[in-house]
């Protein structure tokens, strides 16, 4: 079938992206999905840091490819071997489609599944396959998703179903953002009642991360961002101290308000310097969990004599450290119940012929989460 979708040929184009746009939106061929693969419609696709990692070469990708990895979606034909999918079934895709066999998988870690790591890499679905094309060369799947487009051909294992009420731009933001925010407060950090937390970096997954802490029952919750609109929602949110790391005394205003330092802080930038900020403001025996994805080349300096000294940890936490069918349904009802607001994180809905305009939005770091809907309102 014809789909319009936003494709990639090249990274590193200079901004204003609304100038040099770096995702073209042209019509491509999409193949029926093979063995354990859906076919379906997007309704509605998240913008997020990830994306505009590959466009600007943090994250290099082979080429071209089409981008997009959090969605929500309609199933509109199940593969062979499908059968626990129908047509019509609402869902929500994850980008990494776990195979459910290898080593991570079973041992309850299908975030870090080997075979779709190198799927992902490769740019393939998890049966190595390639379903888009134009003028008859291939396209590359954005970790097996490419949901930037109208329809896309997935694994079943890049899907979760979820309720039909559930609002598509809503629904959406559990595949990435909500998954990688929360998970990495209540999975990777493990953060108990009462505790102190710290999030450096309120992008979508920081906010998320923000939302989490708040869930886990935190006693004192500070938000670390430059952009003091940012700062404000959070406070809004529920952070007791909201800081801007620009400022000389930002790492003692934290201590001072935290007796020392927080239980658990939460990097969500990609940075080193947000990684090192997140460090200093970790207290004796506390918890540093990095969830950004920093330049491959980046390196961190750390002195091994605190690492011991104060029995610190500095932990990666990958999609939340999650298992997408088991967390998506609990933050889905946390959502429900008011609990977990994560529709306060929308800043709009844009159609696909804007996404270099939300990708230079999202670079310029003053927008919250920019939802395409590539059908339309």
């Amino acid at each position: 079938m014809r789909i319009r979708a936003a494709v990639l040929d090249e990274m590193g184009r200079p901004r204003p992206y609304t100038d040099s746009r770096p995702l073209r939106i042209a019509e491509v061929e999409l193949d029926p999905p093979g063995p354990g693969e859906v076919l379906i419609e997007v309704r509605a696709a998240g913008v997020c840091h990830s994306d505009l990692s590959v466009v600007d070469g943090n994250r290099p990708r082979p080429l071209p490819m089409v981008l997009g990895h959090e969605a929500a979606a309609v199933v509109r034909e199940p593969g062979p071997g499908v059968d626990d999918l129908a047509p019509g079934d609402h869902v929500v895709v994850v980008f990494v489609p776990a195979c459910g066999t290898c080593p991570a998988c079973a041992e309850g870690r299908p975030a870090l599944c080997a075979r779709a790591a190198e799927a992902n890499t490769a740019g393939t679905l998890l049966s190595g396959a390639r379903r888009l094309h134009e003028n008859g060369r291939p396209l590359h799947h954005m970790v097996g998703c490419s949901v930037f487009a109208e329809y896309a051909v997935v694994s079943r294992r890049s899907l979760v179903p979820v309720d039909p009420d559930l609002p598509f731009p809503h629904a959406a933001l559990f595949g990435c953002a909500v998954l990688t925010g929360v998970g990495a407060v209540l999975n990777t950090a493990g953060v108990r009642p009462g505790q102190t937390v710290a999030v450096v970096g309120l992008g979508g997954v920081g906010l998320n991360a923000l939302l989490g802490a708040v869930l886990a029952g935190a006693r004192r919750l500070v938000a670390v961002d430059p952009v003091a609109e940012k700062r404000a929602l959070a406070r809004e949110l529920g952070a007791t101290l909201t800081v801007d790391p620009r400022e000389a005394d930002a790492v003692a205003r934290v201590r001072a308000h935290t007796d020392g330092g927080v239980d658990a802080a939460i990097e969500a930038v990609g940075s080193v310097p947000a990684l090192e900020f997140a460090w200093e403001i970790t207290r004796r025996g506390g918890v540093t969990v990095s969830a950004g994805l920093a330049h491959p080349d980046h390196r961190l300096s750390l002195p091994p004599v605190r690492l011991v000294g104060e029995e610190r940890t500095l932990r990666g936490s990958y999609m939340g450290s999650c298992v997408p069918v088991r967390d998506i349904p609990r933050y889905v009802e946390l959502f429900r119940r008011g609990r977990l607001p994560v529709d306060r994180l929308v800043a709009e809905c844009l159609p696909l012929e804007e996404i270099n305009t939300a990708l230079e939005r999202l670079a310029a770091g003053t927008t919250l989460r920019q939802i395409v809907l590539p059908h339309g309102a």
